[in-house]
């Protein structure tokens, strides 16, 4: 392998900014924040509910703003949950914390990952007040948020469901059965 050069590790050129541009909104954005961690509940019914909230400009977004309530998390602390412990366990202020950190580092980093920004259980988890059990796995669309149809305005397509995907099936039979296709396809020019 040869060594990286300088070409290689130097950045893109960027055009400069005026105070306009540095100052102005950002052109794409994505910001999640964890709040509110609130204890509800007595005994072993307690537990802690944190608020998540959204804002975005990025089209691909149905909302630009939303706030949901994220439900119990899991129990992973086990050594926090022992009842002969002396201090609250899972329910103290600096594990609460702790935990709501890691929930918005965990949030953001998904998030921020341009592959999983499509995916609409992302979109769902996010913009959604109540989660949609019928929901099928799939990717939101890169479209413009309408399209033309018959001179009105309609809504894009917004979801790829192996319904509408083509089956590898039916081209697969159609491709021409010649030696000559063959092999330029598969570079075996021993005819």
């Amino acid at each position: 392998m040869s060594e990286p050069t300088v070409a290689d590790t130097r950045r893109l050129n960027s055009k400069p900014q005026d105070l306009t541009d540095a100052y102005g909104p950002p052109s794409n954005f994505l910001e999640i924040d964890v709040y509110d961690p609130q204890t509800i509940g007595v005994g072993r019914n307690r537990f802690t509910t944190y608020e998540v909230r959204m804002r975005t400009n990025l089209p691909i977004f149905k909302l630009k703003e939303s706030c949901i309530v994220v439900p119990p998390l899991p129990g992973k602390a086990l050594k926090r949950q022992l009842p002969f412990r002396g201090d609250e366990g899972i329910f103290e202020e600096s594990f609460i914390e702790e935990r709501r950190v890691g929930l918005e580092q965990f949030i953001n980093r998904i998030a921020g990952h341009p592959l999983a920004q499509n995916e609409r259980c992302l979109h769902m988890f996010l913009q959604e007040e109540s989660i949609d059990r019928n929901y099928i796995p799939g990717k939101v669309r890169h479209l413009a948020p309408v399209m033309r149809r018959r001179g009105a305005l309609a809504p894009a397509p917004t979801l790829f469901t192996p319904k509408t995907l083509p089956r590898p099936g039916d081209w697969f039979y159609r491709l021409p059965n010649d030696k000559a296709w063959l092999s330029q396809t598969t570079g075996d020019h021993n005819q």
